[in-house]
């Protein structure tokens, strides 16, 4: 790949910078993975997918990467501004179940749902119940810069200079996301460790200085972060929610951690938020979108990542029926244009594919423009200058970033069966196969009535394919 640079937008200084890695033998990167109380959402998901995308980059452009995302088990509350019950302890004691039962079935769903996007899995997942000697260690490096109250140990943020200047939050607006709290000094203050309350007994408690009980959410992060990619790293990502509370409350404790103005990472990136028409996707109403909602409506996982990749990280992304729908096609259109070129391939390679490659890495390499990659792709992919084999070959590449498996796809894997779908594929295909032989014989009455009574049981016929008679269920 060639040495262009890349581009990507810092939260810390709200402007694009080089990318710069501390050591180019191996880039460190960071995500905040899920809290596992719960399925994730398709909104938690896009950040996971943008984290994907830029890892894909990175090591499309060279670089080997060491990419850790944590596991949430312990210590998030109910309020992301560190105010409310434990989410795991809501959780277990809603469902009737241990709190350790309750993180292996949700961590497990996450990852499953991980893998159809097809995100490359991190070099480690790391999960903060793992981590528990290491954050009282943590801690007591920087108590002198805390104060223990009733509820526990509290990080005093003025501190370190320039607390919240990441999220570049007034007071008013910073505070107002900020419940009080018997005790605390300064409204922005948070816990780094919570004791548990006098005569109750959590599932998740461990001894410490300041009293049994549990770390705070904000110290995981940092925490684990550290350990694993070591001080500074280079990349720390999460969704644009983070960048308000949680990453200034992680940037304070590394600080603090180092007594220097280090904030961990070099390069702080946010995702923004998937909306829907009642505003941002969230678990709280107890009624969202997850990744099985989408298929057992008929949608492929990678229709969800299509939807991601043509719209920009940063800006915000509305989620509707009708959106993905087309994104599903694209994804159809682009699989049936690789079938095609691959029935026709010879294996002779002629022409230059290379001016692609580097609109590609153009795009990419200018903060991750994916929107500006898809359509190149459609020009390499219908180009009649280049061979097959060459345009085949330069798929590799697009999909190496792209991630949407163009490799290895079938047209029979975008085939998914609403839930609803009373009707067989078998059914389907019986009568696909009358309707072509109606069609032959001119028997063009036939072949409607066939198209119509396919449409009332939910499959849509989909005509003008060269290559063969497609089909998709609607129901």
């Amino acid at each position: 790949m060639s040495s262009s640079p890349l581009t990507f937008y810092n939260s810390l200084t709200r402007s694009l910078e080089p990318f710069v890695p501390i050591d180019p033998r191996l880039v460190r990167l960071y995500t905040c993975g899920p809290t596992v109380y719960n399925y994730q959402h398709i909104g938690n998901m896009r950040a996971f997918l943008f984290a994907d995308t830029l890892g894909r980059v990175l090591r499309w452009k060279g670089y080997p990467t060491k990419h850790v995302i944590n596991i949430t088990d312990v210590g998030h509350l109910t309020s992301d501004a560190d105010a409310g019950d434990d989410k795991m302890e809501k959780a277990a004691a809603a469902q009737a179940k241990s709190i350790w039962e309750i993180a292996a079935h949700y961590t497990a769903a996450f990852k499953e749902d991980v893998a159809r996007l097809n995100i490359d899995p991190p070099a480690e997942w790391t999960v903060a119940t793992d981590h528990i000697p290491q954050m009282i260690a943590f801690a007591k490096r920087i108590e002198q810069d805390c104060y223990l109250i009733d509820g526990g140990l509290y990080f005093d943020t003025t501190r370190v200079p320039d607390y919240g200047s990441l999220a570049r939050a007034v007071s008013d607006a910073g505070e107002s996301r900020i419940d009080p709290v018997s005790g605390k000094r300064h409204p922005q203050d948070f816990a780094i460790w919570r004791r548990s309350p006098p005569g109750e007994q959590r599932q998740m408690e461990w001894d410490s200085p300041w009293g049994k009980g549990a770390p705070g959410w904000h110290l995981e992060c940092s925490v684990m972060s550290l350990q694993h990619l070591g001080h500074p790293f280079d990349i720390h990502t999460g969704g644009i929610d983070h960048r308000e509370i949680h990453h200034p409350n992680e940037i304070a404790q590394n600080q603090a951690f180092c007594a220097c103005d280090d904030t961990g990472a070099r390069l702080w990136m946010h995702n923004n938020f998937l909306v829907d028409r009642g505003g941002k996707m969230s678990k709280s109403t107890g009624q969202f979108l997850r990744l099985q909602t989408l298929v057992d409506a008929g949608f492929h996982p990678l229709a969800y990542r299509m939807m991601c990749l043509q719209a920009h990280y940063r800006s915000e992304l509305e989620f509707t029926w009708d959106n993905l729908a087309a994104a599903f096609t694209r994804l159809k259109r682009l699989v049936i244009a690789r079938d095609a070129l691959r029935a026709r391939d010879d294996g002779t390679l002629k022409g230059d594919a290379e001016p692609y490659l580097a609109r590609l890495e153009e795009a990419v390499g200018d903060d991750l423009g994916t929107p500006r990659a898809l359509p190149v792709l459609d020009e390499l992919l219908a180009d009649k200058r280049l061979s097959p084999a060459t345009r085949l070959q330069a798929l590799d590449d697009f999909d190496a970033v792209l991630g949407l498996n163009l490799t290895t796809l079938t047209r029979t894997d975008l085939r998914v069966r609403p839930v609803t779908a009373i009707v067989t594929e078998a059914d389907i295909e019986d009568q696909l196969a009358a309707r072509k032989d109606a069609r032959a014989a001119k028997n063009f009455a036939r072949s409607d009535e066939i198209r119509d009574a396919l449409a009332t049981a939910g499959v849509e016929v989909m005509d003008g394919d060269a290559l063969a008679w497609d089909w998709k269920l609607t129901l």
